[in-house]
């Protein structure tokens, strides 16, 4: 590790961070499954995600970055401010690792019911949604959710201001981590939703990520 570049160290660290914040079970990534099971929309989604993910982003590491530079006291508050929320993150997806029970299914569809002629059996059928229905839905979610604000702003910008210098460097693996989720989540979740439907993937995905917000969280502390 000591032969890593700051920039290199900052980049995958990141990575690994966003990656663990990013990838569990919440409303956003449940549409996001829905529309790629259905193919309908994909596009608009992942774009929505992708860009909104962006913005946080920059504004979490640029607007820390700023009050850290000016404040130099504050980059051990952020330290340790990370570490204590990375480290309860991983606590967390242990427990659910060690308990089971999550599972990742799409979200509902409105449904739409239709009178058969026969007997006057109701039968039910998937609604279409619109696009600019799904755009509405997708933003709502990803915006109106305070506890993801505060991930994506105050948590990966406390991070990246301890990385100095290289903090834009730790945004562009923000970044990059949060694109290559939603796009293969996106287009490829007619081929992942058998795994992640299953309580046992996800038992293991989080006991993955609880070591990795652990690790991260020491290596904060260590400085």
């Amino acid at each position: 590790m000591d032969d890593v570049s700051p920039d290199l160290a900052a980049f995958l660290s990141a990575l690994g961070l966003c990656l663990g914040l990013i990838v569990s079970i919440g409303a956003q990534n449940a549409i996001v499954l829905r529309q790629g099971l259905r193919r309908e929309h994909v596009g608009i989604v992942v774009l929505v995600c992708v860009v909104s993910d962006a913005i946080l982003q920059t504004l979490g590491v640029a607007g820390v970055a700023t009050l850290v530079t000016a404040h130099p006291w504050l980059e051990t508050l952020a330290r340790w401010a990370g570490a204590v929320f990375i480290a309860g993150f991983a606590i967390v997806s242990a427990r659910r690792a060690w308990r089971g029970g999550g599972s990742l299914d799409a979200a509902p569809d409105d449904q739409a019911t239709d009178a058969a002629a026969a007997g006057g059996t109701v039968l039910a059928r998937p609604r279409t949604a619109t696009r600019t229905a799904t755009l509405l839905t997708i933003l709502a979610v990803t915006w109106l959710n305070p506890h993801a604000l505060v991930e994506t702003t105050v948590v990966l910008g406390s991070v990246a201001a301890t990385h100095g210098d290289a903090r834009w460097f730790f945004l562009a693996g923000g970044i990059t981590a949060s694109t290559l989720w939603f796009v293969l989540f996106g287009y490829g979740a007619r081929y992942l939703a058998p795994l992640l439907r299953t309580e046992r993937a996800w038992r293991i995905l989080d006991g993955g990520i609880a070591v990795i917000m652990l690790v991260i969280a020491v290596t904060l502390v260590l400085g």
